[in-house]
């Protein structure tokens, strides 16, 4: 990583003694939280959450011991932006608003769901706290002493936490999800506020390690695009295929990777996905540039040179496949899987 004029700091706290065997927050207290993921299988079960939304919030704003905490947290130009309410029974609302340079979204979500939890059980007769946010998985982070970059607020937080829970025995915090196209309306008024909200960085920035580590592989991966493409290594008759939403593949380090996750199941579709892709297969044209005595004509009597472009849209033998998008990965891949003859060695077509 870029250490340089001290513009990295890491966020690692592995001797804290909240990360202690004998003393696991989430064991002594499994009881005292929840988490409510949403369900956007259907329309349906969106409108039944949205529903729980709605009723949770009528159960705490109706009752004194509840506080209800809404969050929306931005990022635009490095810059993350958080604005908080927090609800309690007939007093008004609490608004607070944070921006940070230079850190990942998650980081940034970390540290509001730190400081409203912080807010939280300072405030005298709450006994229950009530978090609606829209990064459940964020949240189920602070549980997860695993994760050695976001310790540092980790820690504090199961501190917090922990000391809430010892007061009383019925003390508890749950964890609410929703989305923004589900247009909730106390969402919405967080969603504008932080929208509008336009803050001044203070300079010079420092730069956390998760952000740091994050463009440093962002800077790798936009110089090996354009060493690939001005490359002549990549072969001349290099496939460009489209992902399934009709964009150009790029390369990536995280969700699989780029290309194996369609096809990493099969060693003979894998092999026969890479020739296709390099153009290097036993078909008519690999057979006339290195060996040019052997019959380079399609078997299908129908083309001069048997050629990749053929093989996919004009050739008689495949044309029985549905779909012609064969240049998107998905179709690519399911038409391989359909002619397991294609760019094959030694193997008769069928």
């Amino acid at each position: 990583m870029d250490n340089r004029f001290n513009k990295v700091f890491s966020s690692f706290d592995p001797f804290n003694k909240e990360f202690a065997l004998d003393s696991c927050f989430i064991d002594i207290f499994h009881s005292h939280f929840s988490f409510h993921s949403s369900n956007k299988q259907s329309n349906q079960s969106i409108k039944s959450h949205i529903c729980l939304l709605d009723n949770i919030t009528i159960k705490s704003l109706l009752n004194p011991s509840y506080v209800l905490i809404v969050s929306n947290t931005s990022i635009k130009n490095n810059i993350a932006t958080s604005i908080s309410h927090i609800h309690i029974h007939d007093k008004p609302v609490i608004k607070t608003i944070h921006h940070m340079v230079n850190i990942t979204t998650i980081e940034a979500k970390l540290f509001v769901i730190r400081y409203n939890i912080n807010q939280a059980t300072v405030i005298s007769g709450i006994l229950n706290i009530v978090i609606f946010t829209d990064s459940i998985h964020a949240a189920k982070k602070i549980f997860d002493f695993l994760l050695h970059l976001i310790q540092i607020h980790i820690a504090v937080i199961s501190a917090k936490l922990r000391k809430f829970f010892t007061k009383n025995h019925y003390n508890s915090i749950k964890f609410w999800e929703y989305t923004s196209h589900y247009e909730w309306p106390l969402h919405k008024v967080v969603d504008k506020e932080t929208k509008q909200f336009h803050p001044c960085p203070q300079y010079p920035c420092k730069s956390s390690w998760d952000f740091s580590k994050k463009s440093e592989c962002n800077n790798i991966l936009s110089l090996w695009k354009m060493t690939f493409q001005a490359s002549n290594k990549k072969g001349n008759h290099f496939i460009k295929l489209l992902d399934n939403d009709n964009k150009s593949l790029e390369p990536t380090y995280s969700k699989g990777r780029t290309w194996l996750k369609y096809f990493e199941y099969s060693n003979s579709l894998c092999v026969r996905v890479t020739r296709a892709i390099v153009n290097h297969a036993s078909i008519g044209k690999y057979r006339l540039r290195f060996f040019s005595k052997e019959d380079f004509k399609c078997p299908c009597g129908n083309h001069l040179i048997e050629t990749r472009h053929h093989i996919f849209y004009n050739c008689k033998r495949y044309n029985k496949y549905w779909n012609p998008r064969r240049n998107m990965i998905g179709h690519f891949t399911l038409f391989l899987e359909y002619k397991s003859s294609a760019f094959s060695f030694g193997e008769s077509i069928t």
